[in-house]
């Protein structure tokens, strides 16, 4: 499914984008769960291999073999976000129009998100190490009172979705922070009772992009 199919009529499609490829599957393959997995992986190597060389457990040797394949759950867990990485990168997609923000993604289930503007709170640019390296950046939206995609965590109470490992994230970020000042002062400042054309506030929210 296109995420363009989940635009209302009455918006306009701004910008398009998706992760760059490589970052994305250098993201997936070099990560902190790397080093749990192998740490974890060697541990019950070790141990297998100890076991298997005792001679008096006799049938036993069976049940720990099996044991040890479930205890190395997060091998197979890091091994398989390895072996769909090019499953997920193909569902995952951004889009910004002129009344809010789309995301999209997923393994097995297709999700789909959006945001108006007036749910976000703080609009925030973040680059990594590896963003660095690569030459992208993520536009991190945090909103009040809402669920989350993505890899970053904040307190309990804000809750944000991102938009990562974009090539253009200056040119994001700074359309999505002039998109949500002009429709949060639209939508807020006081006005004629609400007409189709705000006259109490000086914004350029109509034809800015």
């Amino acid at each position: 499914m296109n995420l363009r199919n989940m635009v209302g009529s009455n918006e306009r499609i701004i910008w398009q984008g998706k992760p760059q490829f490589k970052c994305f599957v250098f993201e997936t393959i070099i990560n902190p769960f790397l080093f749990v997995a192998l740490l974890w992986g060697a541990f019950d190597f070790f141990f297998l291999t100890m076991i298997t060389k005792q001679d008096d457990i006799g049938p036993m040797k069976g049940f720990f073999v099996i044991f040890l394949a479930i205890h190395l759950m997060p091998v197979w867990l890091y091994l398989g976000s390895i072996l769909f990485c090019t499953l997920r990168y193909r569902r995952k997609e951004y889009l910004i129009t002129d009344k809010g923000i789309y995301i999209s993604g997923g393994i097995f289930a297709y999700t789909y998100e959006m945001k108006p503007y007036t749910d976000l709170s703080h609009i925030n640019l973040k680059r990594g190490v590896f963003d660095q390296m690569f030459g992208v950046g993520d536009v991190i939206l945090e909103c009040g009172h809402a669920s989350h995609s993505g890899r970053y965590n904040n307190q309990e109470h804000e809750k944000h979705f991102a938009i990562e490992d974009i090539e253009d994230f200056e040119r994001v970020f700074k359309m999505v922070k002039d998109l949500q000042t002009d429709v949060f002062a639209d939508t807020m400042y006081p006005n004629d009772l609400r007409p189709k054309e705000n006259n109490g506030y000086n914004t350029e929210y109509r034809g800015r992009w």
